[in-house]
């Protein structure tokens, strides 16, 4: 079923797994550009690749546990960031359901700093959600970020 963008619960996943561990579809085991001139580039993304493999993978299972979904950006909304006591960054996810029967909700919550860099991220999962209702979790990052932290809406399923 196409989501945002013409993009389907596939290709959602597909692309968070390539922006996770740098790889480019169709070139396994790729790491950015090709060259010499792109050798800090490339170890920028495999150490990229690295800090977020464990925060990727659960996004990624998070993400393929929805296959099938109807992207709803515009159905979810975030709290405010509070660090909590071991420093990750934590926020209240909120799921409106529009549909007329339960439905629940695959989000992949985004952590930035103030210029929209990546910091870290996590999938949420709101379950049987209500027909036209809201369901509510929560989602904890997995690293401990410095500085400000902002939350932002990333890859969104219903199904």
């Amino acid at each position: 079923m196409a989501g945002h963008g013409g993009r389907g619960a596939d290709g959602a996943a597909l692309a968070l797994a390539t922006f996770v561990t740098g790889c480019t579809p169709g070139r396994p085991g790729s790491a950015g550009p090709a060259g010499p001139a792109s050798s800090a580039a490339s170890r920028a993304a495999r150490d990229a690749g690295d800090a977020f493999a464990g925060a990727g993978a659960e996004a990624e299972r998070g993400i393929v546990a929805a296959r099938g979904g109807v992207d709803t950006r515009h159905e979810v909304r975030l709290g405010a960031v509070a660090l909590g006591g071991d420093g990750r960054a934590a926020t209240r996810v909120v799921a409106r359901n529009t549909a007329g029967s339960a439905k629940s909700f695959a989000v992949q919550v985004d952590f930035t700093d103030r210029a929209g860099n990546l910091l870290d991220l996590t999938v949420v999962l709101v379950g049987d959600v209500a027909p036209r209702s809201t369901g509510r979790g929560a989602a904890r990052g997995n690293r401990r970020p410095h500085g400000e932290v902002r939350a932002a809406v990333g890859t969104t399923l219903r199904y």
